[in-house]
């Protein structure tokens, strides 16, 4: 409830905002949202241009993806925004010609690491990789690392690369890192740990006390602790991983004047804060991270190159199929 309240303030305030433009039409948006954030993306949008009419489809980003390809072979993409979980999907995209450039967004207060140079997608938010553990567990772990120690074998879950965009950028960072590498993923192996499925089934596993220790996106840990939830997140002192949900306009987009509204809402400290208001780290550092977060200039992000992981992922993951199984 108290999330409905911030996010209905915020749609007051932001429906006299000042965007500039005579924007009118249908606007398509493909996105791997949650139909709840979802929805109050779109009626935040909406409340500063009723005139434009958003027709949206969400599924998860792989769903999303088969169903844009489907339209690619038929000639006949629908969508002119899209609205997804990673970067490393995007690279594809653009290396294909898909998405069109909006050269007048303002990125000017955001990190250039988390951002396409050639403004052809956005992040929208920081959806963070690090540890999970239970209050229960005898170790509190600060580092990587930690989960190498006697305390944690067998205990330990994690989701998997070939479930979750999350876990495969996660993996990528990691093993990019040169004081972890592939030689930490196979000490999680000498450890115990079968990743399987998504980041919801592993948190369910630590917070049920099942295991003990392990990866997870923060917003689920964070979120339940303040419920009570016996569970802690940490940050770890080598960094985190990130999705960032980008958003980027197709370059068969047929309303691009909306497009590029929708886009800049998103990236504005209005949108940022409808971000936050849903629970999510913003990307923007100006915004006030939710409650249950740390402040955005104490958290770390790891180093990633979402070209470099997009030319290197079927080759990462069957790395990881060795180390762990299919």
């Amino acid at each position: 409830m108290k999330r409905l309240l911030v996010a209905a303030g915020l749609l007051a305030a932001v429906s006299t905002s000042a965007f500039a433009g005579d924007v009118s039409g249908k606007l398509v948006l493909y996105t791997s949202q949650p139909n709840a954030d979802a929805q109050a993306t779109v009626d935040a949008f909406s409340a500063l241009y009723p005139d434009v009419e958003v027709d949206w489809v969400r599924d998860g980003t792989t769903k999303v993806m088969a169903k844009l390809r489907a339209e690619f072979e038929a000639g006949a993409p629908k969508p002119d925004v899209l609205l997804i979980a990673d970067r490393v999907t995007m690279e594809g995209l653009k290396k294909e010609g898909r998405l069109m450039a909006h050269e007048g967004a303002d990125v000017s207060a955001y990190d250039p690491a988390i951002m396409d140079t050639d403004k052809t997608y956005f992040s929208t938010k920081l959806i963070t990789t690090g540890i999970m553990y239970n209050t229960n567990a005898p170790m509190k772990p600060t580092s990587y690392k930690d989960l190498l120690k006697a305390d944690a074998r067998d205990k330990l879950a994690m989701p998997s690369p070939l479930t979750s965009g999350a876990a495969t950028i996660h993996m990528t960072a990691l093993t990019s890192n040169p004081d972890l590498g592939w030689a930490f993923y196979e000490g999680l192996a000498d450890q115990g740990a079968n990743p399987k499925g998504g980041n919801g089934g592993t948190y369910k596993a630590i917070a049920g006390g099942e295991k003990l220790y392990g990866f997870v996106v923060d917003f689920l840990p964070i979120r339940e602790k303040l419920k009570g939830a016996p569970v802690e997140f940490v940050f770890p002192e080598e960094g985190v991983s990130a999705v960032t949900e980008p958003v980027a306009i197709l370059s068969t987009a047929q309303n691009t004047t909306a497009a590029k509204a929708f886009v800049d809402f998103l990236i504005s400290e209005d949108g940022q804060k409808l971000a936050a208001s849903q629970g999510y780290l913003p990307a923007h550092p100006g915004v006030q991270a939710p409650e249950g977060f740390p402040a955005r200039d104490q958290i770390k992000l790891m180093a990633f190159d979402p070209a470099e992981a997009l030319e290197k992922d079927q080759a990462n993951k069957m790395k990881f199929t060795e180390i762990f199984g299919g």
